[in-house]
C-alpha cells in the first residue's frame, strides 16, 4: 500500500511499500543489514500488525550496469508515486562525467530540506572535551544556491556570451581574469528561503527546542544570503509571532528603551517558551559551534554552507559513519533518507562497513512515519552497544576499550540488543 498526503497530515498504511536504492561500493554491504534491522525493531515493536514491504529501485552504477543509465524515470516515478524513501552511497564524479545523482534527487523531487541531526553516542571517541553539548538538528536548503547547477565552463561560447551580457549590459568590471574564468550563478528566492525557515521553526516548537538560527554569509553577499537572513527574520515575525522572538525585536527594543528592557523582553519570551530566531555569520558559527555548540539547537542555512556545516558537526561527535540525513518536501509529503557518507571504495568487501549512518537514516524515516517506538528502540540499542564499546573498525579503534565487529557482527549485535 501507498503513503498518502491528505492535507496537512501524512496517512501510512499498515503495510506501506518504501522503495530502496542500494547504493554504490559499500552500499550493497550495509543495505540489508539496515533493512534487517529495521524490520527487527517494526516486528518487535508491532507484533506483526506492521510491516513494511521493501521495492529495489535503480540509481548509480548498479542502473547503469543493468538499464544503461544513472538514474531511470522508474526509480524516480516509485519515489513520486510511494512518498518515502532511502538510499545507500551512491557515486559522486568530481569535475566532470554525469550529475550528481544525489541532487538530481533532491532537484527532481523538489525535496528543498536537508535535514541532519547530530548528536552523540556516549563512547564514541571525538575530538571534542564535552560532545554531550552538541545536539542540534541542520535544515540545509537544499535546490537553490551554487547547487543550482547554473554554470559555464572557460573559453566557451556560452562563457562569451554571458561575459559579453555582464561588461555590456550590467556594466561589471570586477572579474580580475575573464578570459580563463568559469562563472556560475547563485540563485536565492524569498520562497526557497521562507518554506525552509518555516521548517525550521516548525520543527523547534515541535521539539520543544529554544532557538532557530539562521547562518549566512550576508555581510559579503549582500543579496543573496544577505536576503536569506532578510527574509528569514521576515518570515518568523509574520508567520509565527505568537511563538517566536526574534533578535531584531530585541535590538528595536534595546534602541527604544534600552538594553534592560530587551533583557527583560527576552527573558520574558524564552520562558513562556518562545523560540529565540537569530542570526549568526557563517565563519563565525563554525567557531562557535567548537568553544559553546550548546548556544545552538536548530539551524537553517544555505545550500553550501550547510555542506560544510554538516559535516563539521558530524566530525565533533565522532564521524559522519554515525551521521543520518533525510531529504525532505514538507508540503507535498516526499522524503528521502539516506547515508550521507561516500561508497569507501577501499574497504568494499573487508566486512568494516558502517552501517550506523544509514541505519539512523532509517530511524529518522520511521519517526518520519509515526513508527516512533520502532525508531526507538534501534537508537536505544545503539546507545547500549556503543556505550559498551562495541563498533565497526572505524569507531572501535577511536574507543578507549573498543569490540571491533565486522559489519555483519555489528548489525547482529544490534538486533539482539533490540
Amino acid at each position: 500500500m501507498q503513503v498518502t498526503k491528505e492535507k496537512d497530515r501524512l496517512v501510512v498504511p499498515n503495510r506501506p511499500v518504501i522503495p530502496f536504492i542500494e547504493g554504490d561500493g559499500i552500499g550493497k554491504e550495509i543495505t540489508p543489514h539496515v533493512r534487517r534491522i529495521v524490520d527487527a525493531a517494526v516486528d518487535r515493536s508491532y507484533s506483526g500488525k506492521r510491516k513494511i514491504t521493501w521495492q529495489e529501485v535503480l540509481a548509480g552504477e548498479k542502473a547503469f550496469n543493468e538499464v544503461g543509465t544513472w538514474l531511470p524515470v522508474e526509480t524516480l516515478e516509485a519515489f513520486r508515486t510511494h512518498l518515502i524513501g532511502i538510499k545507500g552511497p551512491l557515486t559522486t564524479p568530481v569535475g566532470e562525467g554525469i550529475r550528481s545523482l544525489n541532487v538530481a534527487l533532491r532537484q527532481e523531487l523538489d525535496l528543498y530540506v536537508c535535514l541532519r541531526p547530530v548528536r552523540w553516542f556516549k563512547g564514541v571517541a571525538t575530538p571534542l572535551l564535552h560532545p554531550d553539548k552538541v545536539r542540534v538538528a541542520i535544515f540545509r536548503e537544499n535546490t537553490e544556491d551554487i547547487y543550482a547547477g547554473i554554470e559555464w565552463a572557460a573559453g566557451t561560447p556560452e562563457l562569451k556570451k554571458v561575459l559579453t551580457f555582464l561588461r555590456e549590459e550590467m556594466s561589471v568590471t570586477k572579474i580580475r581574469f575573464p578570459e580563463t574564468s568559469s562563472l556560475g550563478v547563485k540563485p536565492v528566492s524569498v520562497e526557497g528561503t521562507e518554506r525552509l525557515v518555516r521548517a525550521a521553526i516548525q520543527y523547534a516548537l515541535q521539539h520543544r527546542l529554544p532557538s532557530v538560527t539562521l547562518v549566512h554569509k550576508g555581510n559579503i553577499m549582500k543579496f543573496t544570503e544577505g536576503g536569506f537572513k532578510k527574509w528569514g527574520y521576515a518570515l518568523a515575525e509574520r508567520e509565527f509571532p505568537d511563538h517566536t522572538f526574534t533578535e531584531h525585536t530585541f535590538n528595536r527594543v534595546k534602541e527604544e528603551r534600552g538594553l534592560e528592557a530587551a533583557v527583560e523582553a527576552y527573558n520574558r519570551a524564552v520562558t513562556s517558551g518562545k523560540v529565540f530566531i537569530k542570526d549568526v555569520i557563517a565563519d563565525a558559527f563554525l567557531q562557535n559551534t567548537l568553544l559553546k555548540p550548546e548556544e545552538y539547537s536548530v539551524i537553517a542555512t544555505l545550500n553550501l554552507n550547510g555542506d560544510y556545516i554538516s559535516d563539521q558537526l558530524a566530525a565533533m561527535v565522532g564521524g559522519i559513519g554515525i551521521a543520518p540525513g533525510a531529504n525532505i518536501n514538507y508540503q507535498t509529503g516526499h522524503a528521502i533518507f539516506e547515508a550521507t557518507h561516500g561508497t569507501a571504495p577501499d574497504i568494499v568487501g573487508a566486512g568494516k562497513a558502517n552501517p550506523c549512518s544509514m541505519l539512523l537514516s532509517g530511524v529518522m524515516m520511521l519517526e518520519y512515519m509515526g513508527w516512533e517506538e520502532a525508531g526507538g528502540r534501534i537508537t536505544a540499542s545503539l546507545e547500549s552497544l556503543f556505550s559498551q564499546g562495541y563498533a565497526t573498525a572505524d569507531l572501535a579503534r577511536f574507543m578507549e576499550e573498543g569490540k571491533e565487529l565486522s559489519t555483519s557482527e555489528f548489525s547482529s549485535k544490534v538486533i539482539e540488543n533490540l
